[in-house]
This record gives structure tokens, C-alpha cells and sequence, in this order.
């Protein structure tokens, strides 16, 4: 029998570990300016178009490299930042294990300019397909410039699986974001398409954060710091009353390198309890420093999850750090019982005060009737506080107003209808029991088939979403002009998705103008949505559109009508009258679906008589 265990050929071992490194253009981004940072740049420069599937260029002034370096930085494996099995445990540096290069070039062509600092020539060497096509002196700066083209070009089932252009540059912004956030001492730049998207000098951590997210963002921030022996701790948590459903920035950075980390995540949800309403997530930017030796970030290829051999007492320091930031804030209230000052309560003292006023005296006509007349207006006065002004009483006879007043009532019974035209069989039956709240939050109201009961605050979301939608489709939507336009500004990542969402919003009755820099001005909203957070509303419906991806006009139709009935339903805990109470009930029996809101939450349950007869047996 024939051996059948053979070595795979270089190009295919490289094309299997392409599939695990480099997942989508974004990787190839994430890598290439990681190596950048890694050789010292402090100038990057990233150019994309077609959303990195066509061309993927990151240029830096780093060291650079040698021919020889060039050249065998593209070997599987190949790396300057481990020479012994020690410094596997002791990583400071962002790449290590020698598979990018060598992966990109497998699925690319990748053109490398580069020259080491100090060198009088550079260096430009061409792969393609883990094949070098040559390799020649060039005349470049100091640093490199790595062009990756036509991307999975020679696996086209990868490429076909790769997202649409808006898609897959939100992951590219993404990864370049978390790369800016952890390195503001290092100058970046983005372009798409030869369009700058982001251009991000050297400043402060504060001042990176604010130049990504826009200049409302600094008023959000509160500072956290807190150093032990273990780790050290700082960045910025956002206040309380800014907290979203959707759209929160969370980030958690070790050792200058993202990470997703659950457990810590719940050490800071744990401190926001009770400042926050549920289902609502603050944003953070955390860093954490603490000995290499003590994390492991070899536990995925894309090195988003590190092992911690400390996590516990980590997760206390986070905790408490986080507390202490929110308290120093005032965003939880605490009692000082170490401060001097006392507050003086003063004394009552019954006999100084009876000396220094005066009681009241109230001056009463005992022989006032207001039934009957005066002989003349100045016979009672009323209106005498003691002070010596008197007001005459108006002559006037009450009776006057129940003069005919009988007469006129019989006149009014004999024109009416003999009987009351025929009205339209409501859809519930008012006859046998009236709409009921209860703890206002349900109504209760009987049907033919049983007793129903509705919830008050998704039977307004079914109404109002169904309304919204029929406006969006039919581009009847109403608008609110605001007297003084609201301000919003808009992440990379939102601004390039809101042009799918822009007719939609407008449709809606949203009136936007587009400011440049992501920023834009709100001068009307939907007619009826008056005291709603507009700019609040507006990041929400952005968000939940990244978070589903609607791509289709009839999906982001629906998302935008859900999110503005969602924004002005009645809210759970206020008191209806009888009347809106009996119209709401109405309304949602002329609903399409009157049984679940368009996110699947079941609006009303109904008892039957049958299953009412059986418990009262």
C-alpha cells in the first residue's frame, strides 16, 4: 500500500493560512498598519478604493527595510520580534508570528517599496499568488509603502462571499479606528477612493477620541485612572445620561492592543446599575497596562481575545475604578461625613417671633347673602383684607341665569331625532364592559370571543409604525420645521452608511442638511414628534441600521417607521382617559397585524369565556 501523507505545496499551506488571518480587506488594513507602528512610523497613511478590493495601500515612514528583509518578510513564519521560546511570553510588539505578509501574498499582488534608513537605494519587489515576479533596485524614501491589489483574486469563491463596498469599508474604518484610539501620538490618515475620510494629527488620547467621534463627544467623557501592582488602568468612561440602546463605543485596549473581553465588560455594566435604564449601554474606552508575562494574546488569530492569569482582581480594580470615576462625577450621590462645616438649623423662638409679627386678621360682611340682591352697590363690599381697600360687589341678579331654563330643556328634547341613526358595530364591545387601565400599563376591555388585554405602549408602536410606514412609501411625510436646527454629528462609520438611509429619513419627514465632516443640521422632523430627542433619534435609527445591515428600500422603510413609532409611543406608566383609551383600541383592530409589533413582542392576550367559566367552577 502506498503512503498517503505528503507535505502541501507552499502556495496552498499559504492560501489555508490566509483563510484564518486574512478574512476581508479590513485585515489586510489591520496587519499592514500594525507593522507599520511595529517599525516605528509615526506618520501612516492608508489609501483604499472599491472598499480595499481593489487596492489597499498603507504608506509610512518607518526604518524600512533591506533587500534581503524585503525579501524574506514574505517567507511563512518570518519574523524580527521572537528569537527564543521566552519572548513568546513577553510580547511587546503588535506582530509576531510572521503569517501576514506571507498570507496576504498569497490571495493578492502585492507590490513592496521600501528603504531602510540611512540606505542611499531602495528597494521594489512584486508577488503575486505567494510568487515573487521581481525584485529591483528603486529610487524611494525612507520607510515603505505596501500596495495590496485585486485581493482574493486567484480564490474567487473568497471573493465572492466578500460584502458589499459600504459593508466591507464600516469593518475598514472599524479596524483603523481601534488602531487610532490606542496610538495618538502617531499621525493617521484614511482615504477611500481618493476621498479623505478621516486625517488624524498627533494630539492626546482625549483630543484622538474627540477627533473620531466628533466634538459633542467631549463633554461626555469623565476621566478614570486607578494604578495597582497588578495593572494599571485609565482612559475614559461616558456619564450616565448619555448612555444608548444602540451605537455605544466600547473598547478595551491591553498593552496597546484591542481586545473583546466579556468578563470585564460586566464589571463595568455592573457599576452603571441603577444610573442607567436597562437595555441601555454606556460608552468606554479602557486601557490596560500590566505585564506581558501575565496575558496570553496567542489564543486567535486575529488576537482580539487574550487570556488574563489575574482576571479576578482585575475585574475587582475595574469595578471599583469605575464607581469611584461615576461618584467623583456626581453621578451617584455619596455623603461626606469627614467635612467641618455643620449646617446651622435655626431656632424657633415663640416669643421673639410674637413680638416681630403680627396675627393675621380676617374681616368677614356677616350680613352678605349672594342671593339676594342689593338695594345698591355699595350696601356689602367684599374683598377686605384689613388693609382699608373695599371693592364694591357688582349688581348683578344670579337668578337671571335660570330665567326659561326649564322651557328651553323641554324645546331641545321635542326637536331631537326620535331615534339615533345607525352606527358602525364597534370592534370591541363597549356595551358589555369600558376600557379599564390597569397599573397603567394595561388595558383591559372585553370582545366578543373573551376579556383582552392590551399593552398601552406596543399597541401605540403597531399604530404609529403602520402610519409611518404608509407615509414613507407613499413620500407623504409630514415635517416639523424647528425653529432653531439641532446639530448631530456622525462617526466615519455612520456617515458612510447614511446616504442608503437619506430618502428614507427625508420621506419620514426628517429635514437634514448635510454640513461636511459627518456633521449635520436637523431643520424639521416628523410632524408629532415635537419634545423628542431628535439627535438622539437620528443616531439610533443610524445604528440599527449598521447593527442589521438593511440594505434593501423596503427593509430600511421598515426600520426607520419602527424607530420613530418606537421614539413616540405612549410610554408605559402614564394614565389614559377613557376616550384615548377606547380609541387606541380601535385604532389597533384596524391594524394589518394586531397581535405582535413588528419586532415580534406580543401586544394582547385574550381570556376566554370558556377559560373564564372554568375558573369560576
Amino acid at each position: 500500500m502506498s503512503d498517503v501523507i505528503h507535505l502541501l505545496p507552499d502556495n496552498i499551506a499559504n492560501q489555508i493560512a490566509a483563510g484564518e488571518v486574512i478574512q476581508r480587506p479590513a485585515s489586510v488594513v489591520k496587519e499592514l498598519v500594525e507593522n507599520a507602528l511595529d517599525a516605528g512610523a509615526t506618520r501612516i497613511q492608508v489609501n483604499v478604493k472599491e472598499a480595499g478590493k481593489a487596492l489597499v495601500q498603507v504608506i509610512d515612514n518607518g526604518k524600512g527595510m533591506s533587500e534581503t528583509d524585503a525579501r524574506m518578510a514574505f517567507e511563512r513564519h518570518a519574523t524580527s520580534k521572537i528569537a527564543r521560546v521566552e519572548d513568546l511570553f513577553t510580547l511587546h510588539t503588535m506582530g509576531f508570528r510572521g503569517e501576514a505578509l506571507a498570507s496576504i501574498a498569497a490571495v493578492a499582488q502585492v507590490e513592496l517599496k521600501t528603504r531602510l534608513r540611512g540606505a542611499e537605494c531602495g528597494t521594489c519587489l512584486l508577488i503575486a499568488g505567494s510568487k515573487v515576479e521581481s525584485c529591483e533596485p528603486d529610487a524611494w524614501t525612507e520607510g515603505s509603502v505596501f500596495s495590496v491589489k485585486n485581493l482574493f483574486y486567484n480564490v474567487p469563491a473568497r471573493r465572492k462571499f466578500l460584502k458589499s463596498n459600504e459593508t466591507e469599508f464600516r469593518h475598514i474604518i472599524t479596524e483603523f479606528e481601534r488602531v487610532a484610539l490606542v496610538n495618538p501620538q502617531v499621525s493617521l490618515s484614511l482615504y477611500h477612493n481618493d476621498t479623505e475620510i478621516l486625517n488624524l494629527p498627533e494630539s492626546g488620547l482625549r483630543q484622538r477620541i474627540i477627533n473620531i467621534n466628533g466634538k459633542a463627544f467631549n463633554q461626555k467623557l469623565l476621566s478614570l485612572e486607578a494604578e495597582s501592582s497588578l495593572v494599571k488602568v485609565h482612559g475614559f468612561i461616558a456619564r450616565p445620561d448619555t448612555a444608548t440602546k444602540r451605537g455605544a463605543l466600547q473598547y478595551f485596549f491591553v498593552n496597546g492592543r484591542f481586545m473583546r473581553h466579556p468578563y470585564f465588560h460586566k464589571a463595568v455594566m455592573q457599576a452603571y446599575e441603577q444610573l442607567i435604564a436597562p437595555g441601555e449601554m454606556p460608552s468606554y474606552f479602557i486601557y490596560l497596562t500590566l505585564d506581558p508575562a501575565t496575558i496570553d494574546v496567542n489564543i486567535h488569530p486575529t488576537k482580539t481575545e487574550i487570556k488574563f492569569e489575574n482576571e479576578q482582581p482585575i475585574w475587582q480594580i475595574l469595578l471599583a475604578a469605575t464607581r469611584e470615576t461615576l461618584a467623583k462625577s456626581s453621578a451617584i450621590p455619596s455623603l461626606d461625613f469627614t467635612a467641618d462645616d455643620s449646617l446651622e438649623i435655626p431656632v424657633y423662638n415663640p416669643m421673639k417671633d410674637s413680638e416681630r409679627r403680627e396675627q393675621p386678621k380676617v374681616h368677614v360682611s356677616t350680613g352678605y347673602n349672594p342671593f339676594n340682591p342689593p338695594s345698591s352697590s355699595a350696601d356689602y363690599v367684599y374683598g377686605d383684607r384689613g388693609g382699608g381697600s373695599q371693592t364694591s360687589r357688582p349688581d348683578f341678579d344670579w337668578a337671571q341665569l335660570y330665567e326659561n331654563f326649564e322651557s328651553e330643556r323641554e324645546a331641545a328634547r321635542q326637536d331631537a331625532p326620535s331615534a339615533e341613526p345607525p352606527r358602525e358595530k364597534p370592534l370591541f364591545d363597549e356595551t358589555l364592559m369600558p376600557c379599564y387601565q390597569y397599573k397603567s400599563h394595561y388595558i383591559v376591555t372585553s370582545l366578543k370571543s373573551g376579556l383582552a388585554l392590551v399593552d398601552q405602549h406596543r399597541a401605540h408602536i403597531r399604530i404609529l409604525y403602520e402610519q409611518y410606514q404608509k407615509r414613507i412609501a407613499e413620500h407623504q411625510g409630514l415635517t416639523q420645521q424647528m425653529l432653531f436646527p439641532a446639530m448631530v454629528e456622525f462617526t466615519p462609520s455612520e456617515n458612510n452608511h447614511l446616504p442608503e438611509l437619506m430618502d428614507d429619513l427625508t420621506f419620514a419627514g426628517f429635514d437634514l442638511s448635510n454640513l461636511g465632516g459627518g456633521t449635520y443640521s436637523i431643520n424639521g422632523i416628523p410632524a408629532g414628534m415635537e419634545g423628542t430627542d431628535c439627535v438622539r433619534l437620528l443616531k439610533e435609527i443610524v445604528s440599527k441600521a449598521i447593527e442589521t445591515g438593511s440594505k434593501a428600500h423596503e427593509d430600511i422603510c421598515n426600520m426607520v417607521a419602527f424607530s420613530l413609532a418606537s421614539a413616540q409611543a405612549i410610554p408605559v406608566g402614564k394614565t389614559l382617559a377613557a376616550e384615548e383609551m377606547d380609541n387606541l383600541v380601535a385604532s389597533l383592530f384596524t391594524c394589518s397585524d394586531s397581535n405582535y409589533t413588528p419586532d415580534g413582542k406580543t401586544i394582547l392576550t385574550i381570556l376566554s369565556n370558556e377559560e373564564l367559566e372554568k375558573r369560576f367552577r
